[in-house]
């Protein structure tokens, strides 16, 4: 079992950033992918970033590419997600989640409660 818990969410400007985190707990962190994922009101939850068991690896939404930087530490348990240049469009509930499958699969194991992002226009 793992179980995540995000914070750093809450109201910026556009063109702002902020930085998520999300801390894990129970064993074995490095043996996950993570991934965060996003729900803004009225639509389906969807991909925003993904890296690697190691953190080597990344992979983003084509929508934040370029702006967000996703990030691990194991030693730490904890997995970020810098959010630079930021939109209104961003606003949304922000999750992470673990897999043990790979940094591209689509199936995650374990979710956070979420934290939710607000971006003023």
């Amino acid at each position: 079992q793992v179980q995540l818990v995000e914070s750093g969410g809450g109201l910026v400007q556009a063109g702002g950033s902020l930085r998520l985190s999300c801390a894990a707990s129970g064993r074995s962190f490095s043996t996950y992918a993570m991934g965060w994922f996003r729900q803004a009101p009225g639509k389906e939850r969807e991909f925003v970033a993904a890296t690697s068991r190691s953190g080597r690896n990344t992979h983003y939404a084509d929508s934040v590419n370029g702006r967000f930087t996703i990030s691990r530490d194991n030693a730490k348990s904890t997995v970020y997600l810098q959010m630079n240049s930021l939109k209104p469009e961003d606003t949304a509930v922000y999750y992470c989640a673990a897999s043990r499958g790979t940094y591209l699969n689509d199936h995650y194991d374990y979710w956070g409660q979420g934290t939710q992002v607000t971006v003023s226009s």
